[in-house]
């Protein structure tokens, strides 16, 4: 967008999100193996879970909003703006929904203007449904270097760290609003296709963030420099989103048609894939961890690369939500 766009509200956001983010808040009740629900031309890409609506919630590439589902597989519009045009990643963290915006050229909203051009955070009240800060990160880039905001998560002190899938860097939104680059490295998030992608953070002090296009998983020291690693000892490893749950690392991998289970006893310096769920996905893209168990969003992002340039092609309306086995 190349712009600056900002609104009031950050300090009680910035309060907010000193807490931990809302799926570590989830119930005990048993939640069902798949859940199967409806939504015209949704293609979410992202997945959270909110312990105040008790639902899921799921972004939408194509539409530029967010829905909730429901255990038994009910989808409700929850809320949009004008200026989202596409969203891949969101977390929930208290009251607080946070997405990142970007354009693809896969939605109904994209123009050449903003098309891999958009790189945003936008943070939204879920009681009032009310758009509360909008941040831009493409504006740290140069204007003609391709953007795309991905994935994000959020730090217990409040920190977002976002990934960019066209430009190889990490972007770093401080718990006062203050956007910077925390790293770019041209080699290890560079890739001609797609780059950077999900990121998790480790409570020993770093992230992990998966390269897509290298097929690799890469540790970000934020207590040494930020020195960038490769997690060495897992294979070609093409992942999407990423879940860490018990020290676990869940990828969905495999073109969104399986998630590995990762274990590491070194600090994410390597790891081992200690199992393969491989049954229950479809062009899957991200996961979340609710009452301590794993739960894939399988959101048809296949047919939103094969029908690029062509939108009309993007009518499915039905997809799942799988359970890690």
């Amino acid at each position: 967008m190349k712009n600056a766009y900002q609104l009031v509200g950050w300090c009680a956001f910035a309060i907010c999100l000193t807490a931990c983010e809302d799926h570590r808040l989830s119930p005990n009740a048993s939640f069902p193996e798949r859940i199967n629900f409806v939504a015209r031309r949704q293609y979410p890409e992202g997945i959270a879970y909110s312990a105040q609506l008790d639902k899921f919630v799921i972004s939408s590439v194509t539409q530029g909003k967010i829905g909730t589902v429901t255990t038994d597989g009910r989808y409700e519009d929850l809320l949009s703006d004008p200026g989202l045009i596409s969203v891949n990643g969101l977390k929930v963290a208290g009251d607080r929904l946070i997405v990142t915006n970007n354009d693809q050229g896969a939605s109904d909203k994209s123009a050449p203007q903003t098309t891999r051009q958009t790189a945003e955070l936008f943070i939204f009240s879920l009681s009032t449904r009310q758009l509360e800060r909008r941040i831009d990160l493409d504006d740290l880039l140069p204007a003609a270097e391709p953007n795309l905001a991905n994935d994000l998560v959020i730090t217990p002190d409040g920190t977002i760290y976002v990934t960019d899938s066209f430009s190889p860097v990490i972007y770093k939104v401080s718990s006062n609003g203050q956007a910077s680059i925390l790293v770019r490295d041209d080699v290890r998030f560079t890739s001609p296709t797609f780059g950077l992608n999900g990121i998790v953070y480790h409570p020993d002090g770093y992230l992990i963030v998966s390269n897509t296009g290298q097929g690799k998983l890469y540790k970000v020291d934020l207590k040494n420099g930020n020195a960038v690693t490769e997690v060495i000892g897992t294979g070609a490893l093409p992942g999407d989103g990423l879940t860490l749950l018990n020290n676990d690392l869940y990828v969905v991998t495999g073109s969104g048609s399986q998630v590995a289970q990762l274990h590491s006893n070194d600090n994410w310096q390597s790891a081992v894939v200690l199992k393969r769920d491989t049954n229950g996905y479809f062009q899957a893209t991200t996961n979340v961890a609710v009452n301590n168990q794993i739960f894939t969003l399988n959101g048809r992002i296949g047919e939103v690369s094969a029908a690029m340039g062509d939108r009309s092609k993007l009518q499915s309306n039905d997809y799942s939500i799988q359970r890690f086995r």
